[in-house]
């Protein structure tokens, strides 16, 4: 089997042409990576049917009510995950279980894979670590091909459906990086419709006037991206009119939300997601919040000693379940808060506090994307690291990695900052459970 046909099985005539649209048109990017759904046959009508079952499922628990399924769950996270064996015994109650954090996912990945998933049909894929902790994720095809199904459960609170086929470019996923991981791709539940993921940023264009073409030509029905790259895309002005465009990762705040629906003219759905869990869910301002998406992930508000708070009350957003069977989660806890409540048919999380997206400013004045610092320590083990730049454009770092030495951090750091920037590196023993990790006193470092 080829490398194409591995990434794409059983592909069709339509679904090649797409692929090579994709990539071939004059104004193309470059793209400078290779992906693919990797579904066999017999998968993209299960991945069809999971699709159906996350838009029509109901979520009808209550706040600090474990439902049903979670119990079996659990048991089977004892049985076949050997993190989960080194706990003993299952106390007798849900709350009696630890929690874990992003750390022990960074210390022990391996082991939270159940021992019956076939090793030879997972993927893993490394996060970018934007909460402190870059992370090789364990996944599958048919766990990435479920997105689709909460997308659309999401569009559908929006009155929208989507329905691109067969010709046609589903979602261009858009970045804007010094370094990307670009590639063209089919959706073989939208009958091998075209999904791209293109980098902004102008390295990876023969002419900056190419991403308002390309984009024009390829005419997605959905844009998705984040707050940045949805910035940069106001810039760049395409003559667009998608169905929606979803924004993920970090915090979209309001007046950028309000300038994209304007100068687009669509719904821009704000989605709280994380590599580890997917879809969580998606801002909606008439539930008051973030209304919950899916059905099997069980959502706790925790205060700083494990313990559930009363519905209404501010804590931390902690996970049970989940569609990735490779990862199952069980009281996970996010570093992000909230409140949770019941609202009519509704689970929502009130005032929730993500993670928002930071510019950074190097001594010539130029401005730099958090993610571009994140990319320059990729290289070390790292555990986690903070990068504060103060009123007068001093950043400081402080990271936590007994193996790398500051002055490999500081180096890493001029070489992307420039020699002149004023920079302290300073190495921790450990921070405490939640930090900031990208922050700025400078006006404009947020997008």
């Amino acid at each position: 089997m080829s490398d194409e046909e591995s990434r794409h099985p059983n592909i069709s005539e339509h679904g090649q042409r797409m692929l090579a649209q994709l990539r071939e048109h004059p104004s193309a990017p470059i793209y400078r990576n290779q992906s693919g759904h990797r579904l066999l046959p017999g998968e993209v009508d299960r991945a069809r049917a999971l699709e159906d079952e996350a838009v029509r499922a109901t979520i009808d628990w209550q706040p600090n009510v474990p439902p049903a399924w979670v119990k079996s769950f659990v048991e089977r996270c004892f049985s076949a995950s050997p993190f989960y064996r080194r706990y003993g015994a299952m106390p007798r109650s849900f709350t009696e279980l630890p929690t874990m954090t992003r750390e022990d996912l960074a210390r022990d990945m391996p082991y939270l894979v159940p021992d019956d998933i076939d090793i030879d049909r997972l993927i893993n894929f490394r996060t970018s670590g934007t909460s402190g902790h870059p992370l090789l994720m364990a996944s599958h095809p048919l766990v990435a091909a479920q997105y689709l199904g909460y997308h659309k459960r999401a569009l559908r609170r929006f009155g929208v459906t989507l329905r691109h086929g067969r010709g046609q470019v589903g979602v261009i996923l858009l970045g804007v990086q010094s370094i990307c991981f670009t590639y063209v791709s089919i959706t073989p539940t939208m009958d091998d419709s075209g999904l791209a993921k293109i980098n902004l940023h102008p390295n990876d264009w023969r002419s900056l006037d190419d991403r308002a073409k390309y984009l024009e030509a390829m005419n997605p029905e959905v844009l998705a991206g984040d707050p940045i790259s949805f910035a940069t895309l106001l810039d760049i002005d395409p003559k667009l009119r998608p169905a929606a465009l979803l924004s993920t990762s970090m915090t979209l705040m309001p007046a950028l939300r309000e300038r994209l629906e304007e100068r687009f003219g669509c719904p821009v759905l704000d989605l709280y997601s994380m590599n580890e869990a997917g879809p969580i869910a998606v801002l909606d301002e008439t539930a008051g919040g973030h209304v919950l998406l899916q059905q099997r992930m069980y959502v706790e508000i925790l205060d700083d000693a494990d313990r559930p708070v009363a519905p209404g009350q501010r804590g931390e957003v902690t996970l049970t379940g989940g569609f990735n069977f490779c990862l199952p989660l069980v009281r996970y806890r996010t570093g992000d808060h909230a409140s949770l409540e019941r609202r009519g048919d509704d689970l929502v999380l009130i005032g929730l506090e993500g993670r928002p997206p930071v510019k950074y400013r190097r001594h010539d004045g130029r401005w730099l994307n958090n993610i571009e610092i994140t990319h320059a320590l990729r290289p070390m083990p790292i555990v986690q690291f903070s990068v504060h730049q103060d009123a007068s454009a001093h950043i400081r770092v402080d990271y936590v990695a007994a193996s790398v030495a500051p002055g490999d951090v500081e180096r890493a750091l001029r070489a992307l900052f420039g020699e002149e920037t004023s920079l302290q590196v300073s190495q921790v023993d450990s921070f405490d459970r939640k930090i900031i990790q990208y922050t700025s006193a400078l006006p404009g470092a947020q997008a």
